[in-house]
């Protein structure tokens, strides 16, 4: 399966941080943390993704390098990508983002 980045719009989402970033884990036993193609340790943020409808969903989101941000935070992913993924028969869509931009900031800034 081609591994394609789809670009979501993220313009008519509120996204709170819901967990704060960690490190990504490739196996839960060996506690081998996940890394990026440059080398660059992965991390893992948990974000609440509520459309204008109020339908919420819990997405982890990938990123690197470690973003400073906490549970409660508002944000704004930048350059979020989604990609399709499958293994042993079952599937789904990751999440990557280049960074989060702080609403107030956003908002100061005059970004929606």
């Amino acid at each position: 399966m081609r591994n394609i980045p789809i670009p979501v719009d993220v313009s008519r989402l509120s996204v709170s941080v819901a967990k704060g970033a960690r490190p990504r884990l490739v196996s839960k036993e060996t506690g081998e943390v996940k890394r990026d193609r440059d080398g660059n340790v992965m991390y893992e943020v948990t974000l609440m993704v509520e459309d204008e409808f109020g339908r919420m969903e819990l997405v982890k989101v990938s990123i690197t390098p470690e973003p400073q941000v906490s549970a409660g935070d508002e944000v704004i992913p930048v350059g979020l990508v989604g990609y399709v993924w499958e293994q042993a028969g079952r599937w789904g869509i990751s999440y990557r983002a280049q960074s989060f931009t702080p609403v107030t900031a956003a908002a100061g800034a005059g970004v929606n």
